[in-house]
């Protein structure tokens, strides 16, 4: 669903409904639309849903990278005027909200990661696009998830578009590169922001003991599972994500 995008200064983004803004994290090659589930459920249920759009193609290059895109997110929520949110990524998305809440723990009521990176090195995909090459970069997506039927045409075109622009294509490796230096084994340990991790059980890009090690490491986590499910919980199974969300989110009285 095609959604009205707002702008404020130089962020873009979305927002829909009223009460505690919950903040979404998108990935390096997701869309707004991805957590189309998340935005049409919880504005009925007292929240905010933010979705900024992250810099990723239009940050200079020297500047590219997971640190500087959560002094971003910073930045949109103190612009914002929002206060205290409850930050949700997914992929690179989570990475960057994992390290917004390391860095500005006081604007984090609470977290959510869904098949985040921040601690395997490979989350960032090991062979790196073919471009030119479509069969190539349709198995890749079709791999992000349990059922390959969820890797419509848009969204195989819209990752070939990606690694076929060769600026989006050196930011790209540049984002993933500073992912993989950005590990957060040491940090998490003393991150005590609530956090909430779901995770796919059949998720390839970050596998399931990836989830385990968060839960791990993270002093205030709780973790569920979602079956036949890849790397894109909200996508692949928006209603129960929205329910162990939701629930999560009422058990913490947020």
């Amino acid at each position: 669903m095609k959604r009205e995008l707002k702008k404020d200064g130089k962020f873009s983004f979305v927002e829909i409904g009223e009460g505690t803004p919950i903040v979404i994290l998108h990935g390096l090659m997701g869309g707004l639309s991805n957590f189309d589930g998340v935005a049409d459920f919880f504005p009925s249920k007292g929240y905010k849903i933010v979705i900024p759009e992250l810099p990723l193609y239009t940050m200079p290059l020297l500047k590219t990278s997971v640190g500087t895109f959560a002094k971003y997110i910073h930045e949109f929520i103190k612009a914002r005027n929002y206060g205290k949110v409850i930050l949700l990524g997914n992929s690179l998305g989570g990475h960057i909200a994992l390290v917004t809440t390391k860095l500005f723990p006081e604007i984090v009521k609470g977290l959510v990661i869904t098949g985040s990176s921040g601690l395997y090195e490979s989350a960032m995909g090991e062979s790196y696009p073919r471009r030119g090459d479509y069969d190539f970069i349709k198995k890749k997506a079709e791999n992000v998830f349990y059922n390959p039927k969820v890797a419509t045409k848009e969204i195989v075109d819209d990752v070939f578009a990606t690694v076929n622009d060769r600026n989006k294509l050196v930011k790209t490796l540049a984002i993933a590169k500073s992912a993989i230096r950005h590990n957060m084994s040491k940090d998490l340990p003393k991150m005590h922001t609530p956090t909430c991790i779901i995770w796919g059980k059949q998720d390839n890009v970050t596998p399931p003991e990836v989830a385990e090690d968060f839960h791990k490491l993270l002093p205030d986590s709780d973790l569920f599972w979602i079956d036949k499910c890849g790397h894109a919980a909200m996508m692949e199974h928006p209603d129960e994500f929205n329910s162990l969300l939701n629930n999560w989110l009422s058990k913490r009285n947020f």
